[in-house]
């Protein structure tokens, strides 16, 4: 166990960066502290950084001549997208920066409204907050692209890219409208919290043909079976994945409908990235397989008022859940509480991690191990 410790690491946090089809395409770095070398090297060389694979890391620069280009060779560039602020690029040592940076292999895009002469020093698209305006359209014409939207629940026309948002209840379609199928659900996700009997999952399972489909086509994919025979019924799914990553491939899976449009739905990943993160955690403090399993449980089930468009306080009611997992789903109370509320962070705080008990180290590499499980989950589901 790490000491907590707000000055040794980059204190930083992660959202997910979401293509046109709802698929997560990179990750946007929150970053209170200056985007230095040493911080980018401290933050992108650990291990954890490394086995994301080619995902792309979308960094904001605030002073794009804090960057020296002979000080990049030991970063991942061609993984490395960054926002400059557009007003600086008036400055013509800015401009020249920029073009150093984009020859270096960086790619670059600019937060706020551009004239022609951005791509000329290397601006390839927009970073823009769009809450209040959209860019103009000559703006996003006089750069290749792609452009990334922020604070937009939906993709606006023009972007290919939208900065990741929690979707609001009241706009979520959670696909569960009718009464059956939605007791349905809760009654497996009981069976579920309860540990029961194969044989009953097993009858709940064959009720609901697209939560079916889903399982079968999990223990099929190249993740879990890539030299094996197909599997077609759940005594054979049951066996292979074991009871443990039963139940929680289950409780993922319950995320995995597609929507009405047929996108992936936005919740999936979102639920495995809070459910990792969270046994993480509990494993850092010393958990036991137990209490790690009650830490998964209370990441997934975090998201369910959001899926099923119902009260959390009806969920637990139906569930009789542990009253410790009650606790910090209804008021983030004690330790596993303690430990949502920080998983819940887009961009934590130092007096959040120290009532877990962790340092910003200890917390990025965590963070970096769930969303590594969250996008294996996002490609295999």
């Amino acid at each position: 166990m790490f000491a907590p410790d707000s000055n040794s690491f980059p204190l930083v946090g992660i959202k997910p960066v979401l293509n046109a089809q709802n698929q997560w395409a990179g990750l946007a770095l929150q970053m209170p502290c200056a985007a230095t070398v040493p911080a980018l090297q401290s933050l992108l060389g650990c291990e954890e950084s490394q086995e994301l694979g080619a995902i792309d890391y979308y960094i904001p620069l605030a002073d794009p001549l804090a960057l020296e280009p002979a000080q990049l060779d030991a970063l991942p560039l061609s993984r490395m997208v960054l926002t400059v602020p557009a007003a600086s690029l008036a400055d013509g040592a800015v401009q020249r920066r920029c073009k150093e940076l984009s020859d270096r292999g960086l790619r670059l895009m600019a937060d706020g409204e551009v004239n022609i002469t951005a791509a000329q020093c290397g601006i390839r698209g927009l970073d823009v907050d769009c809450a209040d305006a959209l860019p103009s359209a000559l703006a996003m014409m006089t750069l290749p692209g792609p452009h990334l939207a922020r604070n937009a629940y939906a993709m606006p026309p023009g972007f290919a890219l939208l900065r990741g948002e929690l979707p609001r209840a009241e706009e979520h379609d959670a696909g569960q409208g009718d009464g059956t199928s939605r007791k349905r659900l809760l009654a497996l996700l009981g069976l579920l919290a309860q540990d029961a009997d194969s044989r009953e999952l097993e009858t709940l399972l064959k009720q609901d043909p697209a939560l079916s489909y889903q399982l079968l086509k999990l223990v099929n994919s190249a993740a879990f079976a890539p030299n094996s025979n197909p599997i077609h019924n759940f005594g054979q799914a049951i066996n292979m994945l074991g009871r443990r990553q039963l139940q929680r491939w289950l409780q993922l899976l319950l995320y995995a409908r597609q929507q009405d449009d047929g996108q992936a739905n936005a919740l999936l990943p979102l639920a495995a990235l809070r459910a990792a993160q969270m046994e993480a955690l509990c494993k850092l403090k010393d958990g036991d397989r137990d209490e790690q399993d009650l830490a998964f449980l209370v990441g997934v089930f975090s998201l369910l008022d959001v899926l099923l468009a119902m009260p959390m306080t009806e969920i637990v009611s139906a569930l009789n859940l542990d009253l410790d997992v009650v606790a910090a789903l209804l008021d983030r109370s004690g330790q596993l509480g303690e430990m949502l509320a920080l998983v819940e962070m887009h961009e934590p705080q130092s007096s959040a991690l120290a009532d877990v008990g962790i340092d910003n180290e200890t917390y990025w590499r965590s963070l970096l191990q769930a969303y590594q499980w969250a996008l294996q989950v996002s490609r295999n589901v």
